[in-house]
């Protein structure tokens, strides 16, 4: 068997898992299978999410759930002004020993885990929030000096309320960066609600398994990135995202008049990988040029920011990547 056959092999088997792990989410997460979709894209890329909504839409049950499926240690921590840094991380404490010697001990905080859920992150302070930057971008944590490796996999979503803004500190657009892509969840369908209801208002609570562990889900991350993409596919995620560069010249008039900044390099390095994830989650071996258009706004709408006067226009991001990104669906 071929190096080729072997990856069409590991791929078949991979789809096969991730449509069981999406059917044992869905027991407990009843519909918005495409938010479903886009955080478990998250985890096959190695990355964070960002879960937008309003209370109620069940982002602390998506996390719980998937951190069952996915079999990982998973931790929550709940994000208010008064937490601490080391809440996070963990800190040194002193110890006296029988003999009467003393010595400091870490004690690791709740980052030191597989799945971190940082709920309502934008309650925190900037200093709490920024403990966890290095822990995003390096896997590891330094206190008192030492550096601490996060074992892999290590993956935080994290979740914000974007109605309640009193009180809150909005994420620096250094952290926003880090989460590889954003999930707007909103209000089901009455058919979806109506399931929800009698699904959630019974004496029983429909039981999940573990699908993956940590070690399968490493390895589903390593074949991601093994996966072949065609030249019509970089060209499409290197046309989308420059053209929302303001100064850039393939930028069109409507982001020149509109955008401040634009996307980075990290960007198109998150969509590449995700239009990958995606096209597995699919149960396809080879991404499209539509899966970069239909990836365009989870993946690049936090890492931008519309001009004052597009505000005051009533413009918004996700309508503006939505009308780039269709042009380019259509050359799929």
């Amino acid at each position: 068997m071929t190096n080729a056959d072997d990856l069409v092999a590991e791929a078949e088997r991979l789809s096969g898992q991730l449509a069981e792990a999406r059917a044992m989410i869905a027991r407990r997460f009843i519909g918005q299978p495409k938010v479903v979709d886009l955080t478990l894209t998250a985890l096959l890329c190695g990355g964070h999410a960002l879960l937008v909504g309003v209370p109620g839409l069940g982002k602390t049950l998506l996390v719980e759930t998937l951190g069952v499926v996915m079999g990982l240690d998973t931790r929550r921590v709940q994000f208010t002004p008064d937490l601490m840094p080391a809440d996070i991380l963990g800190s040194e404490v002193l110890e006296t020993d029988a003999d009467g010697r003393r010595s400091f001990r870490f004690l690791p905080g709740p980052v030191f885990c597989q799945l971190l859920m940082a709920d309502e992150i934008n309650r925190a302070s900037p200093r709490t929030q920024s403990a966890l930057l290095q822990a995003m971008q390096e896997r590891q944590v330094t206190v008192a000096g030492a550096h601490r490796s996060l074992g892999p996999p290590f993956h935080v979503l994290a979740t914000q309320n974007p109605i309640e803004q009193e009180g809150t500190y909005p994420l620096p657009e250094a952290q926003l960066d880090r989460f590889l892509v954003q999930v707007d969840l909103d209000y089901p369908d009455r058919a979806t609600e109506r399931d929800i209801l009698i699904a959630t208002t019974g004496a029983e609570t429909a039981a999940i398994a573990p699908v993956f562990d940590g070690a399968g889900l490493l390895a589903a991350q390593a074949l991601v990135r093994r996966m072949p993409v065609g030249d019509s596919v970089v060209a499409a995620v290197l046309d989308l995202v420059r053209a929302f560069r303001p100064e850039a010249a393939e930028a069109p008039e409507a982001v020149r008049a509109s955008v401040v900044w634009g996307p980075g390099p990290r960007a198109a390095q998150a969509l590449m990988l995700a239009v990958r994830a995606a096209a597995l989650i699919d149960g396809r071996l080879v991404p499209s040029v539509s899966d970069v258009a239909a990836l365009a706004r989870p993946v690049l709408s936090h890492r931008m920011a519309l001009g004052y006067a597009a505000r005051a226009r009533g413009e918004t991001l996700g309508g503006l990547i939505d009308g780039v990104a269709s042009r380019l669906g259509g050359r799929a």
